[in-house]
């Protein structure tokens, strides 16, 4: 009687476990999380100094809330100045309309700039949907150009690059676009696996996505595994500095081929500037 006891004991505490595993990856793959840093830079224009910067990356044309109301709502409670979007809007599984009507509504909070990611490159009708549609609400698409952010009578330069599956590489890029009198200089590229490309090309602050954050996340280890990194990967989200550059690598919102995260909530980044 007592081993039967037992038994059940263990059996009703497993199912328990089970379903409270259930649940907290059900909420960690909907619950969005803003991660927040602050940026030094010696270059940057002292009237920058708070300057507020919003990314997103890796949408995957995932939704929270109807028309992503409530990632519109975390965005704009973020204050922000700029939002940059750093590749993989949308995907093979995609209907377009929804990264549309995202983009319509967050070029109302702040100016909007984006890059495109991989993904993007496999569906190049769907792609052109999509920036034709960016273009007709404002937003700034940088392919392999470069432009100027003006604030306060003050400018530093940004310059975005296409993912190299675009067929030029993001160093031939950047050699084409950066100049020695740049000053401070803000990079949208989607590859966080190029910061040495990064380094070696001066670039103060740049904004990449792409890892999924490992798309596992373990506890004091990080992220599991992420593409063009492999098995636990050294850049997989947070912040990277290496002398004068800082890479930001989001762990991004939506989700890809796998189906769900696991302890890696979906992930809007702000970066505050200072001078």
């Amino acid at each position: 009687m007592k081993n039967k006891k037992y038994r059940m004991i263990i059996i009703l505490g497993s199912a328990v476990l089970l379903l409270a595993l259930i649940f907290y990856i059900a909420w960690g793959n909907t619950a969005l999380e803003l991660n927040t840093y602050t940026v030094t830079g010696e270059s940057l224009p002292e009237v920058f100094d708070g300057f507020r910067i919003v990314q997103i990356s890796d949408l995957h044309n995932a939704e929270f809330g109807k028309n992503n109301e409530k990632l519109l709502a975390l965005i704009k409670e973020s204050k922000p100045n700029i939002i940059v979007i750093t590749g993989d809007m949308i995907d093979e599984r995609t209907d377009v309309n929804i990264s549309l009507r995202f983009a319509e509504e967050a070029v109302k909070i702040a100016p909007c700039y984006y890059v495109t990611g991989n993904h993007e490159h496999r569906i190049p009708k769907d792609y052109e949907k999509l920036k034709n549609g960016l273009l007709s609400f404002g937003v700034t698409v940088l392919e392999n150009a470069r432009t100027e952010i003006e604030y306060k009578g003050e400018t530093v330069t940004l310059i975005g690059v296409n993912d190299p599956v675009f067929g030029v590489k993001v160093d031939s890029s950047l050699k084409k676009l950066k100049s020695q009198d740049d000053g401070y200089t803000i990079l949208l590229s989607h590859r966080p696996e190029l910061f040495d490309t990064y380094v070696e090309n001066e670039i103060n602050l740049v904004f990449t996505g792409h890892a999924h954050g490992g798309q596992f996340r373990l506890p004091w280890i990080g992220g599991l595994y992420a593409p063009h990194q492999g098995i636990f990967p050294e850049y997989d989200g947070g912040l990277y500095t290496d002398g004068n550059t800082n890479m930001i690598v989001s762990r991004g919102i939506g989700k890809s081929a796998f189906p769900f995260r696991f302890n890696n909530r979906p992930n809007v980044v702000l970066v505050e500037l200072q001078a």
